[in-house]
């Protein structure tokens, strides 16, 4: 069988992969019952979700022709490596800086990882992003998270 789009086939193939892994580790926890679910239903849902849609998406690429058969172009070390290194930085600062820096320093810090960066739009996503995170996990889910340093004795 022929490859008609090997970027299809890839992200396909990746996608099965990362949805039965999710699948199967979700398998060691108990998952409950449809009105009550445990630790392990949604991961398991989740993961088989993923793996179907990957499925779905490698089907396309074994059966509908593509321009050249839509090459894979050159790894993009830069941005993984930056998006990487913004959370390493979110996962080293948030209990010391609060979530109302690190967060932003995040979102910031994984902008630069664009090609069209731009300070305004960096700015106002991290601001976007801080308010919503504080409203959905703050407010609305009750989760104990750092706000601000606690050097200035306003930790929570």
């Amino acid at each position: 069988m022929k490859i008609k789009s090997q970027k299809d086939f890839w992200s396909g193939l990746m996608f099965v992969a990362v949805g039965i892994a999710f699948a199967w580790g979700a398998t060691e926890y108990s998952f409950g019952s449809s009105a009550r679910p445990g630790p392990g239903y949604f991961p398991f849902g989740l993961g088989i979700l993923m793996a179907v849609l990957g499925g779905v998406v490698l089907f396309k690429a074994l059966t509908i022709e593509s321009a050249d058969g839509d090459p894979v172009g050159s790894f993009a070390w830069r941005p993984l490596l930056v998006i990487l290194a913004a959370v390493f930085v979110f996962g080293l600062t948030l209990e010391r800086l609060g979530m109302f820096i690190s967060l932003p320093l995040l979102v910031i810090i994984s902008s630069l990882a664009s090609e069209e960066f731009s300070w305004r739009a960096a700015i106002l996503n991290a601001v976007v992003l801080t308010a919503m995170s504080w409203a959905v996990f703050v407010l609305g889910l009750k989760l104990i998270i750092p706000l601000w340093p606690t050097v200035f004795g306003l930790g929570g």
